[in-house]
């Protein structure tokens, strides 16, 4: 490998984003159909 590990790291983080932003999104939509109080009760239950 010629590239530097700092590029694949970098790389890394911005398919993880990328990720995880698309997953709040679908996440957020899903949200008011299931309904606040159960994720609420499951956080304050840890």
């Amino acid at each position: 490998m010629t590239k530097p590990s700092s590029y694949s790291t970098v790389t890394m983080v911005i398919c993880l984003i990328y990720s995880m932003s698309k997953w709040i999104r679908t996440y957020s939509e899903l949200l008011p159909s299931i309904g606040i109080p159960p994720i609420a009760a499951s956080l304050l239950g840890r």
